[in-house]
């Protein structure tokens, strides 16, 4: 295996360490439970993992967060669709601001939107197509300005550089 493979694999475990231990803060909202550290943690993996890890991380942090009771099974489409959407933005653009758009668009709007069936068809709540679009729309951008803030800060100091 690949030294930067390696490195990469230990840094995605612990972004996914990082979001699951600061999971107990989340705003519950309806029947979701808003975690703005998942929001920052996808920026952090988009930019320096790449898509790849970052749909990794949002998947091992939700699948260990609902086995650990501090989730909700909207955590799935809301944290992935983020990652992977400025995930994908940051790889093809290298533009930090298209990158924390793409996680308030991909999280806010489309994982929002992708709640929808999951809350009705696995959870067994009714809602309509848009109940979840402002609630992770305001968590994500709570994390996201979080992220733009470290992301701008690790830049700064080339901390990352290495």
């Amino acid at each position: 295996m690949k030294k930067m493979s390696i490195q990469k694999l230990a840094m995605a475990g612990m972004f996914t360490a990082l979001a699951v231990v600061t999971s107990t803060f989340s705003i519950p909202i309806g029947a979701s439970k808003c975690f703005p550290i998942q929001h920052m943690v996808n920026v952090l993996c988009a930019v320096y993992l790449g898509p790849g890890y970052g749909v990794m991380v949002a998947f091992a942090t939700s699948l260990i967060r609902n086995l650990a009771g501090t989730g909700t099974f909207l955590a799935f489409p809301g944290s992935m669709a983020g990652a992977l959407l400025c995930g994908l933005i940051f790889h093809y653009t290298k533009n930090y601001i298209a990158t924390y758009l793409g996680e308030i668009v991909g999280t806010g709007v489309i994982g929002g939107m992708l709640a929808f069936p999951v809350a009705t068809l696995v959870m067994g709540r009714e809602a309509a197509l848009f109940t979840y679009v402002l609630p992770f729309f305001v968590s994500t951008v709570g994390g996201t300005l979080i992220a733009a803030i470290l992301v701008t800060a690790l830049n700064r100091t080339k901390v990352l550089a290495r």
